[in-house]
């Protein structure tokens, strides 16, 4: 259902990827994806399209996130990529859609904005309603709840104001009047904007409506309780991370079992924007601490295939491209034990250096010394020289952890010799 709400916007999208590359006329005339007259025209006599309708899926595309508009240039996301082998990426483009579609039909004219956001808001409940009423509804009711909403917004930002003239003279405390509800935009009427709202749904394929009913389609009851269920997700934090950053979640989930961490993971993730949230634990892994790159990784693990473009946009970064192969490695369906074959020799021991740093800052010394097992060169003296080569920033700091941590004074005075070696620049 949702490929075949979405196939005009998916044509469009297409269109503007084979058209609209370098070298070729620009996708927008003015830089807020807005298409230009000619190119709307283009577009519609090669896929026999009118240029209104053009556009409408041009709309579409962006607001499902098939299309990412930079300036005048356009260019595909990740679900048009995947449209055809992901059904997720379907399902996730079509409840993005579904999100903005306050923005699918214009709003009624000679309404407040205020007004407006207020029955945007007050949607939500409207929509669960709906849901849990699996059949039609009449629209008279969704009005009354509408209303009974809407009146508990406006009553929830009620105001204190005091009179002009009521100040008491200095060093005396004026008792505070009761609060008063804001009142409602004057000549405010809720039935034309829950109309304007039940057509925007519609548009997007949320509900149908007629004869004055109204009644979620089945894409629109599933999107409803995915967002029920994200928001029950999201209040079971176990650890109670979800308010904050990603630097300091992955801390807070440092000390978490795996299917406890992953929980937390998916809690914080709930409560966010994907696209803001892949960028918050790419910045985190950024960062000096090891540890909070590895478990930034697996984070990004639970986001799944929309992280891919981002992680594969770090594969040029020396800290980072161990990481992001290995990620991808198993996003693509390689056994997570067999993932490590895609690294070369110096990338295997970048991160083995930088997976021992994470250990000797958060581990304890016996974790340290049986992180020797899990290097790739068979013996210590080869294991040392390729550490001594691949240059990581705490190769000193890893080496002299481990000779201070390892029972066997002979192979500790070989790796201290390494660690003053490579601090000396021998």
């Amino acid at each position: 259902m949702a490929r075949t709400g979405l196939l005009g916007a998916v044509r469009v999208a297409r269109w503007a990827d084979a058209s609209l590359g370098p070298g070729r006329d620009g996708a927008t005339a003015d830089g807020k994806a807005t298409l230009s007259a000619a190119t709307a025209e283009l577009a519609a006599a090669e896929l026999g399209l009118s240029a209104a309708q053009v556009r409408a899926e041009w709309d579409t595309a962006r607001l499902a996130g098939l299309v990412e508009v930079h300036g005048d240039t356009a260019r595909p996301s990740w679900r048009l990529r995947a449209w055809d082998r992901d059904d997720s990426a379907v399902l996730r483009g079509w409840v993005a859609l579904f999100d903005a579609w306050s923005l699918a039909c214009p709003e009624p004219e000679d309404h407040e904005p205020a007004a407006v956001a207020e029955v945007v808001s007050a949607m939500p409940q409207v929509l669960s309603f709906l849901q849990l009423s699996a059949g039609p509804v009449p629209v008279e009711q969704l009005l009354d709840l509408l209303q009974q909403r809407v009146t508990e917004l406006r009553t929830a930002r009620c105001e204190v104001s005091y009179a002009p003239g009521s100040a008491e003279p200095l060093g005396q405390a004026a008792p505070a009047p009761a609060p008063e509800p804001v009142p409602a935009a004057p000549g405010t009427r809720l039935d034309p904007l829950l109309d304007w709202a039940v057509e925007a749904l519609a548009a997007v394929g949320a509900l149908t409506h007629g004869d004055g009913h109204a009644t979620l389609t089945p894409l629109g009851s599933w999107a409803v309780w995915v967002k029920l269920e994200q928001i029950c997700v999201a209040a079971q934090s176990p650890a109670g991370n979800i308010e904050h950053a990603a630097e300091d979640m992955l801390r807070g989930c440092a000390q978490l079992r795996p299917n406890a961490a992953r929980a937390e993971y998916r809690a914080w993730l709930a409560a966010r924007p994907v696209g803001s949230a892949v960028g918050e634990l790419i910045h985190a892994a950024r960062g000096e601490d090891a540890l909070l790159r590895g478990l930034a990784f697996e984070a990004l693990r639970v986001v799944g295939a929309p992280a891919e473009p981002d992680v594969r946009a770090v594969l040029d970064e020396p800290a980072l491209r161990p990481y992001a192969l290995l990620w991808l490695a198993e996003h693509d369906g390689v056994d997570p034990e067999d993932a490590h074959e895609v690294l070369t020799r110096e990338e295997a021991t970048w991160l083995w250096v930088d997976t021992a740093a994470a250990v000797a800052d958060h581990g304890e010394t016996d974790v340290l010394v049986r992180h020797l097992e899990a290097a790739v060169q068979p013996t210590v003296p080869m294991l040392l020289d390729e550490v001594r080569a691949v240059g990581h920033p705490r190769t000193v700091q890893v080496l002299v952890a481990l000779a201070a941590a390892h029972p066997d004074p002979a192979l500790a005075k070989a790796v201290r010799r390494a660690a003053f070696q490579v601090h000396t620049g021998g």
